[in-house]
């Protein structure tokens, strides 16, 4: 066999990604309740509010909602959509409310008294059929904010209407944004939408109307995190420093000469870190170590460091 044909791929290692806490991976329990029943009322009035404008009975369902990062919602958006950019007044584009455009062009021509079809043709709307979506929006948006209540400022407006989310660029790739996805039902057609809302403002609102728990209890917290996290104790001998050839002539039988004297405890490590030095002993049939004294730290001597 040939060595080529035994050698084996070397396995991945595990993928360890850091854990920003100025950007949340995910949203606390209690925020993303908040979130889904506020979106959920909204669901229910965008419903009323199409079957009103549109003649065709609608239903609205809130899928889920989602912390993610406005590159990760733009990769998840078909090539072509319709993308109702949104902004509060003296601001930048930072919402964004996201259906098919195919669903677009159907809600227009119903608008119009036309009868309920499935448009198959994906085209950028003229002037014309983006007053209509704007007027559509309009009622829309005031719903949003209403259902948000605090959570968001009142005055958003449409902005403009685009249709490659690739290309729209409305926030840094980076950025943390709140998504909520919706289906959409018409008639027999079902079809996704979805909202983005900036994650900051909304976060902060969140957290200063609903604090988990009280800023100067932090300190206590952590301390009892920490306290209550297990860990894993060693006992350890003295070191010896080797050479890498001296490792790699290592056979059976071998005798090392350790630089720990007979009558000198061990020492008790967390980690690689000493806290107590122990001497060996037994507990029944297993063995033991007792400790023989505690290693001083740094702190000891001021805990108000530690908190």
């Amino acid at each position: 066999m040939r060595i080529e044909e035994r050698a084996q791929a070397p396995e991945a290692g595990p993928r360890i990604e850091v854990y920003d806490f100025g950007r949340p991976a995910t949203l606390a329990r209690e925020h993303a309740r908040s979130l889904e029943m506020a979106f959920e009322t909204f669901a229910r009035q965008w419903a009323t509010q199409l079957t009103d404008k549109t003649r065709v009975r609608a239903q609205v369902g809130l899928e889920h909602v989602s912390l993610m990062t406005y590159g990760e919602y733009a990769d998840s958006l078909p090539h072509t959509t319709t993308l109702v950019a949104c902004a509060l007044p003296d601001a930048e584009p930072s919402t964004v409310v996201q259906f098919p455009l195919t669903a677009a062009l159907s809600w227009i021509i119903q608008m119009v008294g036309g009868r309920p079809v499935d448009a198959a043709e994906e085209r950028p709307l003229t002037p014309i059929e983006q007053a209509l979506i704007r007027h559509l929006m309009a009622d829309a948006l005031e719903n949003l904010t209403s259902a948000l209540g605090g959570l968001f400022p009142r005055g958003l407006a449409v902005s403009g209407i685009q249709y490659s989310p690739q290309f729209a660029q409305l926030a840094s790739a980076g950025d943390p944004v709140i998504v909520a996805r919706f289906s959409l039902r018409l008639a027999e057609r079902s079809v996704p939408a979805s909202i983005m809302l900036p994650a900051g403002p909304v976060l902060d609102r969140l957290s200063s109307a609903s604090p988990e728990a009280p800023v100067q209890n932090a300190p206590g917290l952590i301390r009892r995190q920490i306290e209550d996290t297990p860990v894993e104790l060693a006992v350890r001998l003295a070191a010896m420093p080797v050479h890498p050839a001296d490792v790699l002539g290592l056979s059976v039988g071998d005798v090392l000469h350790l630089p720990h004297a007979a009558d000198r405890p061990l020492d008790l490590v967390a980690g690689d870190v000493p806290v107590a030095t122990a001497a060996v002993g037994t507990s029944g049939a297993r063995l033991a170590c007792v400790i023989t004294s505690i290693t001083s730290s740094p702190h000891a001597d001021h805990p108000e460091e530690l908190r």
